[in-house]
Protein backbone atom coordinates (compact mmCIF):
# COMPACT_ATOMS: atom_id res chain seq x y z
CA UNK A 1 0.00 0.00 0.00
CA UNK A 2 1.20 3.69 -1.15
CA UNK A 3 0.90 6.43 1.64
CA UNK A 4 1.27 9.91 1.30
CA UNK A 5 2.25 10.47 4.68
CA UNK A 6 5.97 11.32 3.75
CA UNK A 7 5.43 13.55 1.31
CA UNK A 8 2.65 15.18 3.49
CA UNK A 9 4.81 15.37 6.66
CA UNK A 10 7.71 16.99 4.91
CA UNK A 11 5.33 19.29 3.31
CA UNK A 12 4.37 20.35 6.83
CA UNK A 13 7.87 20.92 8.07
CA UNK A 14 7.15 17.86 10.14
CA UNK A 15 10.04 15.33 11.52
CA UNK A 16 9.06 11.64 11.75
CA UNK A 17 9.45 12.47 16.03
CA UNK A 18 7.10 15.56 15.74
CA UNK A 19 4.74 13.60 14.03
CA UNK A 20 4.81 10.71 16.27
CA UNK A 21 4.03 12.58 18.68
CA UNK A 22 0.70 14.21 17.76
CA UNK A 23 -0.70 10.99 16.68
CA UNK A 24 0.61 8.88 19.63
CA UNK A 25 2.89 6.71 18.49
CA UNK A 26 6.41 6.09 17.52
CA UNK A 27 8.75 7.89 14.82
CA UNK A 28 9.52 4.45 13.73
CA UNK A 29 5.83 3.18 13.13
CA UNK A 30 5.93 6.40 11.28
CA UNK A 31 8.86 5.72 8.78
CA UNK A 32 7.18 1.93 9.23
CA UNK A 33 4.33 3.52 7.20
CA UNK A 34 6.28 5.99 4.86
CA UNK A 35 8.32 3.45 3.97
CA UNK A 36 5.73 0.49 3.14
CA UNK A 37 6.74 -1.65 5.72
CA UNK A 38 3.42 -1.28 8.35
CA UNK A 39 0.32 -0.75 6.86
CA UNK A 40 -1.93 1.29 9.65
CA UNK A 41 -4.55 -0.03 11.54
CA UNK A 42 -8.00 1.71 10.53
CA UNK A 43 -7.69 3.78 13.66
CA UNK A 44 -4.27 5.21 12.81
CA UNK A 45 -5.03 5.66 9.36
CA UNK A 46 -8.13 7.98 10.24
CA UNK A 47 -6.09 10.05 12.37
CA UNK A 48 -3.46 10.25 9.88
CA UNK A 49 -6.23 11.62 7.53
CA UNK A 50 -7.47 14.16 10.07
CA UNK A 51 -4.43 15.60 10.38
CA UNK A 52 -3.41 15.92 7.08
CA UNK A 53 -7.11 17.02 6.86
CA UNK A 54 -7.54 14.68 3.97
CA UNK A 55 -9.66 11.51 3.06
CA UNK A 56 -8.26 8.10 4.36
CA UNK A 57 -8.44 7.57 0.59
CA UNK A 58 -6.45 10.44 -0.25
CA UNK A 59 -3.79 9.20 2.16
CA UNK A 60 -3.17 5.94 1.39
CA UNK A 61 -3.68 3.64 -2.59
CA UNK A 62 -4.53 0.19 -1.92
CA UNK A 63 -4.45 -0.48 -5.60
CA UNK A 64 -0.56 -0.48 -4.84
CA UNK A 65 2.11 -3.18 -2.87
Amino acid sequence: MRSMVRELRQAGGLSQEALGKALGVSRQTINAIETGRYDPSLRLAVHLARHFERTVEEMFDVDTE
